[in-house]
């Protein structure tokens, strides 16, 4: 492709669902029109708020969702409103326009997934004079795994790094990117919570559906590093045998078996007594 055609290239629902069988297609549009019907923030609210003393606040569900101490304290109010304030300058004219529409409320911790386990995750709670509910969530940004092999990053805000990643990588990025250093010294990058995302359901899949999603994940993932990498040492670098499809294949299995081991591991810890788990209800 020509550079602008890769820059300018999407992979939407519609290209997804053209390949689905018919069997299961109806099932997964009826998923995403039920996605887009309205915003993350919107279908997050009822979820994740309450009322407390005449004010909706973020509803504590420990150990997930909580306010750490000193949270509620007036001083915490004005720290919120600064840190807002310094993630507002990373923005664009029109999205401060955008933002300075709604009020923050509340904030929490949240505990975050796999990938981010350990850094600090912050939800904010926004509302607009006309009671449109907005959650941003403010992550922990910390410098890159590869620097030690490819050295510092160009940006020396890690938030910023991943920002910039995102908005390079992805054909629309959220609208509500940036990125801002905490009074605690700590770098975030900022977004929206849960932007009407859609979940696969992989452990559903049978094998048609797998090399489905596979080829759209890979083709998603190719455009990506076109429009953002060296196109040509890219194709250079995989060439045309199989021998890397085949070394990605290997990679692929051995990481499987090893989160199997690790898993049943700490399976055999908990049960020995020697790592202690909360166990959902």
């Amino acid at each position: 492709m020509h550079p602008s055609e890769a820059w300018y290239m999407r992979y939407s629902a519609e290209d997804f669902l053209d390949r689905l069988p018919k069997r299961i297609r109806e099932t997964v549009e009826a998923r995403i029109e039920k996605a887009v019907a309205r915003s993350g923030s919107e279908l997050e609210f009822p979820k994740l708020t309450g009322v407390v003393g005449g004010s909706v606040e973020i509803r504590d569900a420990p150990p997930l969702i909580f306010h750490p101490e000193g949270s509620r304290a007036p001083e915490f109010k004005e720290i919120l409103e600064q840190t807002l304030a310094a993630y507002r300058t990373t923005l664009a004219d029109d999205r401060r326009a955008l933002l300075d529409r709604y009020r923050p409320l509340d904030a929490a911790i949240k505990v975050v997934g796999i990938g981010s386990v350990g850094r600090r995750c912050w939800i904010v709670l926004l509302m607009s004079a006309s009671n449109e509910p907005l959650f941003l969530q403010f992550k922990e940004a910390v410098a890159s795994v590869l620097e030690p092999h490819a050295g510092p990053s160009a940006y020396g805000h890690h938030g910023e790094r991943v920002v910039m990643g995102q908005r390079l990588m992805q054909p629309s990025s959220d609208i509500f990117l940036g990125w801002v250093t905490a009074p605690t010294g700590k770098q975030f990058y900022v977004r929206q919570l849960r932007d009407a995302k859609i979940k696969p359901l992989v452990e559903t899949f049978d094998a048609e559906m797998l090399e489905l999603y596979a080829k759209a994940c890979g083709g998603v993932l190719a455009r990506a590093h076109a429009k953002v990498g060296s196109v040509s040492e890219i194709a250079g670098y995989l060439g045309s045998s199989e021998r890397f499809d085949e070394a990605m294949s290997r990679f692929a299995v051995s990481y499987a078996d090893q989160a199997e081991r690790d898993h049943a591991a700490l399976r055999t810890a908990v049960r020995k007594g020697k790592v202690e788990v909360l166990r959902e209800a």
